[in-house]
């Protein structure tokens, strides 16, 4: 599946931001201290594990904010699987440069590796059952744009990548509201004839009222396996059937072989462990 790269802006300014961060007010003293100014170095990005690899855009984008004239060669691309000891790029460059810009790189490289290994586990998981893996919004601030490219990465579905993407009414709307077709009914007499308007019901005898009310969408907060099941028998292909709550490794088959569409999963970003990635000179 070919990854969406992300927007040039959006990285530039992740980077620019975490290179200011990490630099301080007086820069990477280490290396002003030990290297010569006009040393150059080769270095290799390599996988220490097995798994998914995400994160050249920012990887590259630290690298030649500190020296724009580095020379690198990607060997990986995101969204391929990589083996422990694989090189994912060679760089050759200033050595003080690519020694100031390796945490950033690799931080960058490291959590989106992480994140599309993660997702790639539940998606192998749930494979032959017709359902999908996909993202929430409990997302890093700020880093968002990154966790959900590496969610694609590992083969996840896009969900809404913000709360101006579509209609999702929640627990809380439909209290305000008064109720599941009352929030349904204002939803779709605001909505523009492009906006998909989804709610979320937490008991099997609001599915009717929220297919009734003209929902796209309808998802299915922490429903047992049984009910998971009644609710695809009763909607009969009528609406898109998202499965949220109590999802992992160990209860995410079950939940999909019951029949819904989608599964939601917010560890996919926020539970998922770091890759290990490492820079090599040679």
């Amino acid at each position: 599946m070919p990854v969406n790269p992300i927007p040039r802006y959006l990285v530039t300014e992740a980077v620019t931001r975490a290179l200011a961060e990490d630099q301080g007010g007086r820069g990477d003293v280490t290396a002003l201290a030990c290297i010569p100014a006009k040393a150059e170095s080769k270095f290799y990005f390599v996988s220490r594990q097995d798994g998914v690899f995400c994160g050249l855009q920012p990887g590259l984008e630290a690298i030649w904010q500190m020296d724009p004239e580095a020379l690198v060669s990607p060997q990986a691309e995101d969204g391929q699987s990589v083996k422990k000891g694989d090189v994912i790029a060679s760089v050759l460059g200033n050595a003080r440069a690519l020694l100031s810009a390796e945490r950033i790189a690799l931080n960058f490289m490291g959590r989106m590796s992480g994140i599309a290994s993660f997702t790639r586990q539940y998606v192998d998981v749930v494979a032959g059952t017709g359902a999908r893996i996909a993202h929430t919004r409990k997302t890093t601030p700020g880093f968002r744009a990154f966790e959900l490219q590496a969610v694609q990465a590992g083969g996840g579905s896009l969900h809404r990548y913000g709360l101006d993407d579509a209609i999702l009414i929640k627990d809380n709307h439909v209290a305000v509201c008064g109720g599941v077709t009352e929030a349904v009914k204002a939803a779709k007499d605001s909505a523009g004839h492009m906006t998909r308007v989804a709610v979320e019901v937490d008991r099997i005898d609001q599915l009717d009222a929220a297919i009734s009310a003209g929902a796209e969408s309808v998802l299915l907060d922490n429903f047992s396996l049984e009910d998971l099941r009644a609710a695809v028998a009763q909607a009969k292909g009528k609406v898109t059937l998202e499965a949220s709550g109590g999802v992992n490794l160990e209860t995410v088959r079950g939940i999909a072989e019951t029949g819904v569409d989608i599964i939601s999963v917010g560890a996919l970003t926020h539970s998922a462990p770091n890759f290990d990635i490492g820079l090599d000179e040679g």
